[in-house]
């Protein structure tokens, strides 16, 4: 108790840069509504410092579930916008690619290789193998496909 009892504005600004420097080392935003708060109590501190420890420990919790959820609402949506989206989105990224089936697709499923890799596929309606393609969309890891032409030949009775 008499260790709360002594806090001063100085102990809440240390607090506050080292909640900062731990975010420095990635937490993708955790800690900064806490270092903010620890920043905001120093700051209040200095300016009345007969402030009880209670109210002290009161006003950081509450400043830091807003600082974080000011955060959260606002600022991390300006920092998740790029010029590329599907840069990490392989799917995606084939989004637009043709590509002939080397297999029948049964039932409207099943898997395509393109480069490398092999896909799983859907698609409206069976196609026959030798069927030109294209990905109109991503579902995660599957690709949604579609004959290039509508009324090309290849589609399985």
């Amino acid at each position: 108790m008499a260790a709360l009892e002594a806090l001063e504005a100085w102990h809440w600004l240390v607090l506050g840069l080292v909640l900062l420097g731990l975010e420095a080392l990635g937490t993708g935003g955790f800690l900064l509504g806490a270092a903010a708060a620890g920043l905001m109590l120093s700051l209040l501190l200095w300016i009345w410092p007969e402030m009880a420890w209670s109210a002290q420990l009161i006003l950081f919790a509450l400043a830091t579930v807003i600082f974080t959820v000011i955060y959260w609402r606002g600022f991390r949506r300006v920092n998740q916008r790029t010029e590329q989206p599907g840069l990490n989105d392989r799917a995606a990224q084939l989004v637009g690619r043709q590509v002939v089936l080397e297999q029948d697709l049964l039932a409207g499923e099943g898997k395509i290789q393109i480069g490398d890799t092999l896909w799983r596929v859907r698609c409206e309606r069976p196609l026959a193998a030798g069927t030109r393609v294209r990905v109109v969309a991503s579902e995660g890891m599957r690709l949604v496909i579609e004959a290039s032409e509508p009324g090309q030949q290849g589609a399985l009775s």
